[in-house]
C-alpha cells in the first residue's frame, strides 16, 4: 500500500472515529458535529501539523551562520539523496533524539535535540540526519505528523465522552459506556497512528545507511540514543506523548522488544539489521 492510500485511510479511519464518539455522545446531532469537527481538523492538520510539533517543542530554525557543521552535514545529505533541502532546527533539550516533519519534501524540516549533537561524534549524527531524510524521501513524514496531532484530538473527545456521559436512545446517561469510551477510544487513536507499519522505521535505518555507506556508525549512534534517553525526560514529548513516534527513538519507553502498542521497532533489533548490512558490505 503506497503511502498517499495509508495518509487517505488513516484521515477516514480518524473522521470515523470522530463520528462514532460523537454519536455516542450526542445522538445523531452528535454525530455531525463529531465529523464536522474531524473533517476541519484533518484540513487544519494537513496544512498546520509541522508547524505546530515544531512549536510544541520550541524548535528554533538555524542556517549556516549559527550551526554551520549541522547545515551543511543536512545539505551533502539533501543533494546525495535528490532531495529539497529541508529547514533545519535546533530544540533546546537534554534527551539526544531527532525527527523529521512536514507534508512533503519540498515543505519539510528535521529537528535535532541539544543533546544528540552533544552525545554523538560527526559520523553518528550523520547517520541519524541520514535517517530522517529517507523518512522525507519515503513521503512518510505528512502521515506520522498528522497521526502525531489528532491523536490528541480523539483522546480529548474520549475525556469529554467521560465527563459528559454517553446517552441512550432515551436520553438517560450511561456511565459504563461513558467509561469504555474513556478506555478504549485513546486505545483506537494509538491503533490508527500505528496503522502506519513501524516496518518504516527499519526502511529509514536501511536508507539511511545506503545514503551514508556507514550502516555501523547508525547503529552506534541508536545504541548511544537509547541507552542515554533512558535516563533523560523529553518534557514535550511527556506533554504530548502522541509525538513519540515521530522521534528516531521512542522517548517514552525503553521497552526492548516489539510489542502490539510499541510505536517504534527494538532497537536491538535496528541494529542488528544495520550490522547484517555492515557485514554484506565486508565493514564486519
Amino acid at each position: 500500500m503506497s503511502n498517499n492510500v495509508k495518509t487517505f485511510v488513516l484521515l477516514a479511519a480518524i473522521v470515523a472515529l470522530f463520528g462514532v464518539i460523537g454519536g455516542l455522545i450526542g445522538g445523531r446531532s452528535g454525530m455531525i458535529m463529531a465529523l464536522l469537527f474531524g473533517g476541519v481538523m484533518n484540513f487544519f492538520a494537513y496544512w498546520n501539523s509541522a508547524s505546530m510539533v515544531l512549536r510544541m517543542y520550541q524548535a528554533q530554525e538555524v542556517g549556516p551562520q549559527n550551526a554551520p557543521d549541522l547545515y551543511h552535514m543536512i545539505q551533502e545529505l539533501a543533494v546525495k539523496a535528490n532531495l529539497p533541502m529541508p529547514k533545519v532546527y535546533v530544540i533546546n533539550e537534554d534527551q539526544p533524539n531527532a525527527f523529521a516533519t512536514g507534508r512533503n519534501p519540498e515543505h519539510a524540516a528535521v529537528a535535532f535535540t541539544t543533546g544528540i549533537m552533544r552525545a554523538l561524534n560527526y559520523a553518528e549524527l550523520r547517520g541519524v540526519a541520514a535517517h530522517e531524510l529517507a523518512h522525507i524521501k519515503h513521503s512518510d513524514i505528512l502521515i506520522s505528523t498528522i497521526s502525531a496531532t489528532v491523536a490528541g484530538a480523539i483522546s480529548s473527545l474520549a475525556t469529554m465522552a467521560m465527563w459528559f456521559g454517553v446517552r441512550d436512545e432515551n436520553g438517560n446517561r450511561n456511565w459504563v459506556a461513558s467509561l469504555l469510551i474513556g478506555i478504549f477510544a485513546p486505545m483506537a487513536a494509538a491503533v490508527i497512528q500505528m496503522a502506519i507499519s513501524r516496518s518504516r522505521e527499519y526502511l529509514a535505518d536501511k536508507g539511511a545507511a545506503e545514503l551514508t555507506n556507514e550502516p555501523l556508525a547508525l547503529a552506534s549512534a541508536l545504541y548511544k540514543i537509547e541507552n542515554i534517553a533512558r535516563g533523560v525526560i523529553l518534557n514535550p514529548a511527556e506533554e504530548h506523548p502522541a509525538t513519540a513516534q515521530m522521534m528516531i527513538i521512542n522517548p517514552l519507553s525503553g521497552e526492548g522488544r516489539d510489542n502490539l502498542f510499541s510505536t517504534h521497532p527494538s532497537t536491538s533489533n535496528r541494529i542488528v539489521q544495520l550490522e547484517t548490512m555492515a557485514r554484506s558490505l565486508g565493514q564486519l
